[in-house]
Order: C-alpha cells, then structure tokens, then sequence
C-alpha cells in the first residue's frame, strides 16, 4: 500500500522512525494514512493545524509492573500498559488484553485502531486501549484473582467513568472484569460504571458478550446484500473461539448460514454437518478447555493441527474472529480459489497488509475489522448509558439497537468511500469516515 500524498509519507516515515519496534502500529497506520491521501487532499487544514500528526501520537501512555503472588507463594511481575489514545469525541474506551503477546506496539495499534472504531459507531467514546503480557490461561481463580487486583491498584488511578472506560478484550472475559471492579470499587469508594463487560447483577448489560459476534454479522449481512449475496445457503468458517467467534456462530447460522469451522491457537475442527455451538460453548465457555475436544465428542468432526490451516476449508463467507494478522497471503489465496466471496473482520486487524489486497483485487467482498467488530464497543457504550441512568434496557432493545448502529455504521462508511472516489472500498470508507468526526473536533478546540 502506497500513500498518495508526500506531507502523510513523511509522516508515516517520522512515526517509524520515532518507534522502529512497532511493527503491529506502522501496519495500523500506514493502512488508515493510504486511506486518508484523498481527504488530505481536498482539505490542506487538517495538516496545517497539525491534526495528522497528532492523530498518530497517543495523549498519554502508560506503563507499569504487575507483581502478583502465586498459589505456591512465588512472586512474579508482569507489565502493564494503557493507551489513552484519542479523546476528541468522548471518554477513552476500549479493552484490556491480558496474553502474553502483548506488548506497546500491539497496545497502541489497538488504541489507534478504536479511537475510529469507535467514532463509527456514532456515540461520543474516544479511544484507547490496554493490557499485560500476563497468561490466564492455566492459572487458578484465585492466582487471576490477585493480578487482577495488582494491576487495578495501579490503572485505578487513570480511569474514571467520564475519563477512561475500559472493557474486556482477549484474556479478560467475565470473571477477569468482576475481578476488576471489585477492586476499583474498594480503592475509589464509589459504585461507577467505570468497567463494562459487567456482571448483569452488578450493572452490566444484555446482550453485552453476544454483541461483537452479532455486531459483525448484522454488518456482513448489510456488506452481503449490496454484493447480491446472502448468508442463507451459505458455507462459512470462523476462526477463534472465544466470544466473538462464538456469537458470530450463532448468529450466522440464525441468519442461514451453516458453520463448518472453528478454531483455537493450536489447531481448528471441521464439521461437515455443522458446528453443534452447544458443546462448543461447554468446551471453551464452560470447561475452558481445547478446541481438539469438540473432535473427541461430535462424531464425524476432524480435528486439525495448525490453526492457520483453517484457510484451506472451502467457503463461501470467512470470518476472522481470533487474533491481529493470522489471515495472511497464502490464506487469502486459498480462500479465493476455494470461491469464497465474502471476508469480514471479527478480531482486530485479523488479515496482513497482502492478504487485504488479494482479496480486494479479487472481487472478495471485504469489511474491515474496525467496522465490523465495532458491536462490542457500542454495546459497551450503551452498557455506560444505562449506568448513568441507573436503569436496563432488555436484550431486544439492545439488540435493535447494535442493529441499528451496525447498519448505519455499514451506509456511512459506504457513502464515504463514494464521496472520496473509492466507492465499494469499505476499508478506505470505514477510516474516512471514522476519522472526519475525530478530526473535526480535533479542530473545533483550537490548538489540538
């Protein structure tokens, strides 16, 4: 991807420069500045008054260590970190990642990537996100219990519910969040809808976990009908397991489609008939256990090492919903000759830089994930309103409503690629869009 504009490549050349071990950010940035040339173009202010270069600088990173004690009385510390990238348009929002990739570079990739996820859904939340390179994976409750504990006595101090408002993300599901608050809520003396991703019986919302998953099918349908398609008869793989990919599963096959695939970081399952979501939901919901069981269980399901393997099972529709990059070329290319005709973005940033332009110069119908996996966030956005009111919607209201923001999210996105003279490129629509309403209240406050 080359950008066309000089001012925005010597901006990209100055943020590599600036921070050269960051790959996971120079591919964030670089993806949305290619998409921005034309915008730059056509309004030489938002360089002059330094909006470009502000937008690829977080207002404040912070990092810090973890120490926790394990169920054996041993010390360990483990790193924390919070991205409060972008507060144009609201508070920061967005996940915290506990797993032990997670580093700076793949925090402000995050954090870059939701402040226009965030700014497509509509409603006034900025971007930011955060997270530790500790593993929760193995460990008992009460191990999780007190990292989660250390690492709120020192991230307590940043978050507020009109500063900062973060959320689950991978490695922080629902036990990791209770966690969370629980300490927050003793060192601030306050009950504040700081946290989202909550408990229902301590402020949290319906329809909450489902939301990313439905999130990116009630956007795919949208992507699928402007194309002439549809998930009804329609083959699809997901990759992950966790909770997009889960909620993806069932509202893809409420909406027609038949799932044959899943995965997790070890391998994936192929199920001729159809992925049974229950056992799949009692092996890694219930059990926290390995995709590989679903194979021991369901009779005529296979189970196959390599999780990037996924890519070689025929399809109609894929949907990405595990990790940053694990979509690459060769998966791509196995998609298109397979005759898959729609890829959308369940996880963040899920296809390498190649991989996106394969599929595109394809004819694939492509939604990217700062689009398509934006029901999670807004579903959290609605979780803050409810708060604030000290009042619950019911879980079809909820639902109407991400359909709603998912659908209007779709059209906006389209109409900006149009506007710009990219009509049907969603991936350049969707950061045009998401980055006119940062920018222009970047401008509205004078010096940004």
């Amino acid at each position: 991807m080359s950008i066309q504009n000089e001012y925005l490549n010597g901006l990209m050349e100055r943020v590599v420069k600036r921070d050269p071990a960051e790959p996971e950010f120079h591919q964030a940035v670089r993806e949305v500045l290619t998409s921005l040339a034309p915008v730059a173009n056509a309004r030489p202010e938002l360089i002059r008054e330094g909006v470009m270069d502000c937008l690829v600088e977080p207002e404040r990173t912070i990092k810090f260590r973890v120490p926790w004690e394990d169920d054996k009385g041993n010390i360990h510390v483990n790193r924390g970190f919070r991205v409060q990238f972008n507060s144009a348009i609201g508070p920061y929002k967005g996940g915290l990642r506990f797993h032990p990739s997670v580093n700076e570079s793949i925090i402000k990739f995050l954090g870059f990537e939701q402040t226009f996820k965030n700014s497509l859904t509509g409603l006034p939340i900025g971007g930011g996100k955060g997270g530790s390179d500790f593993d929760p994976k193995g460990k008992s409750d009460a191990e999780v219990m007190r990292f989660c504990q250390s690492f709120m006595n020192e991230l307590f101090k940043y978050i507020g519910p009109d500063t900062d408002v973060p959320a689950g993300d991978i490695g922080v599901g629902a036990r990791e969040i209770g966690y969370l608050f629980g300490q927050y809520k003793r060192l601030s003396n306050e009950f504040t809808g700081v946290l989202t991703g909550k408990g229902l019986t301590y402020g949290g919302s319906l329809a909450r976990k489902e939301a990313t998953g439905y999130g990116l099918c009630y956007l795919a349908d949208c992507l699928l009908k402007d194309g002439g398609k549809g998930f009804e008869g329609s083959t699809v793989v997901i990759s992950g397991s966790g909770n997009v990919a889960i909620y993806a599963c069932e509202k893809a096959t409420q909406l027609g489609g038949k799932v044959v695939a899943m995965s997790d970081s070890n391998g994936y399952v192929y199920d001729k008939d159809g992925i049974d979501l229950p056992l799949i939901q009692q092996i890694k919901e219930i059990e926290r256990g390995r995709i590989k069981e679903y194979a021991q269980r369901k009779a005529g399901a296979e189970y196959h090492e390599g999780c990037v393997n996924i890519w070689n099972v025929p399809c109609d529709i894929a949907l990405p919903c595990a990790t940053q990059n694990e979509l690459p070329l060769e998966g791509a290319k196995a998609l298109i000759q397979n005759g898959c005709f729609a890829v959308v973005e369940g996880a963040n940033m899920p296809s390498t830089p190649d991989a996106m332009d394969a599929l595109q110069e394809a004819g694939v119908l492509f939604a990217p994930s700062k689009a398509a996996n934006a029901g999670g966030v807004a579903v959290s956005a609605l979780e803050m309103s409810q708060n604030s009111m000290r009042f619950s919607w019911t879980f079809q209201e909820v639902d109407d409503r991400l359909k709603t923001i998912m659908t209007d999210l779709y059209h906006n996105a389209a109409q900006a690629a149009e506007r710009f003279g990219m009509a049907g490129n969603l991936v350049a629509g969707a950061n045009i869009a998401g980055f006119l309403k940062v920018a222009d209240s970047m401008l509205a406050y004078g010096l940004v």
